[in-house]
């Protein structure tokens, strides 16, 4: 069950699985999906993961696609876990890609992992950042705008939830990504940002939508 909601005028939808959906526009938007972590992982020395965070996080966009058949499908930055993971990506999932693209607008914007131009072999285009009706960038800046990069969770019945923090002059998306981590709503940078308003955590086949104030009051942390 997806939460509506209005943000800088427009209308929006929260869709459990921590993408968002603009009715207005048919736009599908995630935020950092760091494709290709894992292979960033092992080809710097650090921890070895199981291989399947790709396809995990693909597996879930496909479905996302296929339940809002949207017209443009925008990935608010660090879509790949570094610009050589994107260079690195095998075919057989650069056809995958190109396959969900097929028939709709694809928009990478830039993220700081990975900054350069998308490899030649995936669809798209590449942006710095995307205003039109809202401004989507990687990072939040001068609000009102739609962003990702702080990967934003909530612990909820001692789980820890992804969630999105929309307030005010900010709407920061959750990470999309199977292998990533997350930064609790009541840190500092994320307090600044989003002082008041909602977080709408994910999972569970719903999005469920609390106020930000209450969370910090009562101490749930990610």
């Amino acid at each position: 069950m997806t939460h509506a909601f209005d943000f800088a005028g427009h209308r929006v939808e929260a869709r459990p699985s921590g993408a968002l959906f603009w009715p207005d526009r048919r736009w599908l938007i995630v935020a950092d999906l760091h494709l290709g972590k894992s292979e960033r992982l092992a080809r710097r020395g650090g921890s070895l993961l199981p291989p399947y965070e790709v396809l995990a996080t693909l597996d879930r966009l496909e479905s996302e696609i296929a339940a809002t058949d949207p017209a443009a499908v925008v990935s608010l930055g660090d879509g790949f876990d570094d610009d050589t993971a994107a260079q690195a990506l095998p075919d057989m999932l650069c056809d995958r890609l190109r396959g969900m693209a097929w028939g709709r607008r694809w928009i990478w914007i830039s993220g700081n992992h990975d900054p350069s131009p998308v490899c030649p072999r995936l669809p798209g285009e590449t942006v710095a950042e995307l205003a039109d009706g809202l401004v989507l960038r990687h990072q939040a800046g001068q609000g009102p705008d739609v962003s990702g990069h702080f990967h934003p969770c909530v612990r909820l019945a001692g789980e820890r939830r992804r969630c999105f923090l929309a307030g005010r002059d900010h709407l920061i998306l959750p990470a999309f990504g199977a292998y990533t981590g997350g930064l609790a709503v009541d840190s500092p940078v994320l307090s600044a940002l989003v002082p008041q308003g909602l977080a709408i955590a994910c999972g569970g086949g719903r999005a469920l939508a609390l106020p930000v104030g209450t969370l910090r009051r009562t101490g749930r942390r990610a």
